[in-house]
């Protein structure tokens, strides 16, 4: 497809062998605010929807918040195949990146006003926003450093932007507790909105520095046309996604497939978009393409169990540091913490609440509807009432404030990891790059592990858990993560054929978005987990077998990028 070129950019000075290019500091401080408010927004919103309406939350049930989390992940991850796709063809970075930001900051704010149109109305502008703004401004600094007196510095040019994410990731959930607990929900998501606006001006301002970023390449002759791509997968995906909808009617099947019916609809939209990539595997002429992409897709499907325990920190562990883990400190930290606002209040005052069972299941009437009654906050619900505070109110470290750890673990051990496998690269025993993923893939299972003896060492109905096992599991997850996630897109980058290298970005996008909504989709059913050890038991069992199938096909992968690149 003809393609427009967009105009030669002013490449901003940057004296060979002196330092970074500009651009990088003002892309680092856009993506630290934009990360700011995605990791504030997903901090708080699952606390918010099972937050009751009394106290200005939506009042769900765990099934129907874990729904709609699942369902959210997924399409934020899902979009920026659209986006990358416009921006690359049509719109060019900067501008596709503005829109992007424009969308999020609108959707955060929408989220601040009450009622459910609002909310859903902001979470489809957050959706799309992300789809411009996330692959755009990678692709930015990426063009930056393909300049050949920059290329040397480009593995240390992305360190540096994934500490302005981690930074960003580690601050919004203070952010976030603070203003939840003196002003509302509305403030905090406010807040996430005031964050993008200020990475918007700061991009904005400096667009001379990033313009280097800015240049598309011509089209190749036989690259895969827009409408031939929303033709064979998209469209497809969206009549497979009204299928799953409303397969589960009377007339149909009656009931569904997956929990509920958005996991239906979105499950069954991934079957023909999964198809497209077989196809883009099976239908390639030329064998050394055949081989990058046969092993780029098999290191894609390993790879769905990562991210899978990865969005556990918004799902399953937001739960449990919410629900399971004993989250009172002592006097002297409490008087510590009160000026951050880092502690919540809850109170034994009976709030509307999901009737349960003797194992913390809720309890439906004969038509299948969920039994609400009057009941103390959800953290009393398992904790014994000899237990309860005499004055009916317990200060407790905010839920949110856990999302931090794992940010506050990446920028603390990413140095200490990176050292290690320098040193072992001078004595010639450093890993290759795919058993570096099975590694993180074991580590990320090792993670759960530890939860799997939380659950089973404490009687999880009568007692609440140490935080200790959340700051461990975080730990060992983090170590994973840095062996998995930078190393994705570079892995994308060097095994792709150069006609399909977008739509295999847009490949990954869809591995995250399908894990998300498997994380969803596991966390509908945690009240069906009486014993709660059993369902971290199934990550610590898909990261076992993940882990080996990785490690017996690492060597063919390596053999695979070192044809292509001439490196590991």
């Amino acid at each position: 497809m003809t393609q427009t070129a967009v105009e030669q950019p002013v490449i901003s000075p940057s004296p060979k062998g002196k330092g970074h290019h500009k651009g990088l500091y003002v892309l680092f401080f856009t993506e630290m605010w934009e990360r700011f408010g995605y990791y504030l927004m997903i901090g708080i919103f699952f606390l918010y929807l099972i937050d009751p309406s009394s106290n200005g939350g939506k009042g769900f049930d765990t099934t129907k918040a874990a729904d709609l989390v699942g369902s959210y992940i997924a399409l934020v991850y899902l979009s920026p195949f659209i986006g990358g796709l416009l921006a690359d063809r049509y719109l060019g970075y900067r501008r596709a990146v503005i829109l992007g930001g424009i969308l999020l900051a609108a959707g955060y704010f929408s989220l601040a006003f009450p009622g459910d149109m609002a909310m859903y109305g902001g979470l489809g502008l957050i959706i799309i926003g992300n789809g411009f703004f996330k692959p755009n401004i990678g692709t930015i600094l990426g063009n930056i450093y393909n300049r050949e007196d920059l290329r040397a510095k480009k593995d240390v040019a992305y360190n540096i932007f994934y500490m302005g994410v981690n930074i960003g990731a580690f601050i919004c959930n203070f952010v976030a507790a603070y203003l939840r607990n003196h002003y509302g929900w509305g403030h905090a998501f406010a807040a996430a909105g005031i964050g993008m606006l200020i990475g918007l001006v700061i991009f904005a301002t400096n667009q001379k520095v990033i313009a280097a970023g800015d240049v598309r390449k011509e089209p190749s002759p036989d690259e895969m046309s827009t409408g031939k791509i929303l033709g064979s997968a998209l469209l497809p995906a969206v009549i497979a996604a009204a299928i799953g909808y409303f397969i589960s009617s009377p007339n149909l099947l009656g009931h569904t497939l997956f929990g509920t019916k958005s996991n239906d609809a979105f499950l069954f939209a991934c079957v023909p978009i999964i198809i497209f990539y077989i196809r883009l595997f099976t239908t390639s002429k030329q064998q050394e393409d055949k081989r990058g992409l046969g092993a780029l897709l098999a290191f894609f499907a390993v790879a769905i169990v990562f991210w899978v325990i990865y969005n556990q920190n918004s799902t399953g562990l937001t739960i449990w540091a919410d629900q399971y883990t004993h989250r009172q400190i002592s006097p002297a930290m409490e008087k510590a913490s009160q000026p951050l606002g880092m502690l919540q209040t809850v109170t034994t005052e009976p709030h509307t609440v999901t009737q349960i069972d003797e194992h913390f299941r809720a309890i439906k009437d004969a038509n299948g509807q969920t039994i609400e009654v009057q009941g103390a906050d959800p953290y009393f619900q398992n904790l014994p009432k000899d237990k309860w505070p005499q004055d009916g109110k317990l200060k407790l470290i905010s839920t949110e404030i856990f999302q931090s750890i794992n940010p506050f673990f990446i920028v603390a051990f990413s140095l200490i990891v990176v050292g290690l496998f320098g040193w072992l690269a001078k004595r010639g025993k450093e890993p290759n790059t795919p058993v570096k993923i099975a590694l993180g893939i074991f580590l990320a299972g090792t993670s759960s592990l530890l939860m799997v003896f939380a659950a089973s060492m404490t009687n999880v109905y009568i007692d609440k858990t140490s935080m200790a096992w959340l700051f461990g599991t975080y730990a060992v997850f983090t170590v994973g993560e840095i062996l998995v996630s930078p190393i994705g897109l570079s892995m994308v980058s060097k095994l792709s054929p150069p006609r399909v290298t977008a739509l295999m970005m847009g490949g990954w996008y869809l591995v995250n978005a399908i894990a998300g909504k498997v994380a969803g989709l596991m966390a509908t059913f945690w009240d069906s987990f009486t014993n709660k050890s059993t369902y971290f038991l199934i990550l610590v069992i898909s990261a076992a077998i993940a882990g080996v199938a990785m490690l017996m096909i690492s060597k063919w992968i390596a053999k695979v990028v070192k044809d292509k690149t001439g490196s590991y």
